[in-house]
């Protein structure tokens, strides 16, 4: 049976628009001749995030991603912005790179 941690509220909702969001913007503004297919490529980057389904329970909104899941490691963090400036994998490595930082950014509002 799947185990969810039932008090995610607003924050969690608006934690997941931004990953749909951001990419969106970083597509449309740095890559305007393509940008829809640096979209869905940096959207496809949203699967990192199937190592949740490792953890107990799936999902808790009191618990950080960030070195908690084994995709979501500082070690990983380096490799995904090293990914970045490859041309062949630019768009992965932004995806990634965006992920995590959103990961991050909602780890810190999480302690304060």
């Amino acid at each position: 049976m799947l185990d969810i941690d039932c008090c995610s509220g607003q924050d969690s909702m608006f934690h997941l628009f931004l990953h749909f969001l951001v990419p969106l913007l970083v597509a449309y503004l740095c890559f305007t001749k393509n940008w829809k297919v640096a979209y869905v490529i940096m959207m496809s980057t949203m699967l990192v995030d199937l190592d949740h389904l490792l953890a107990t329970p799936i999902y808790s909104p009191t618990r950080c991603s960030i070195g908690f899941h084994p995709l979501h490691q500082p070690g990983l963090i380096i490799l995904y912005l090293v990914l970045c400036f490859v041309p062949k994998t630019r768009l992965v490595g932004l995806g990634l790179s965006i992920h995590m930082a959103l990961d991050a950014i909602d780890c810190q509002f999480m302690t304060s």
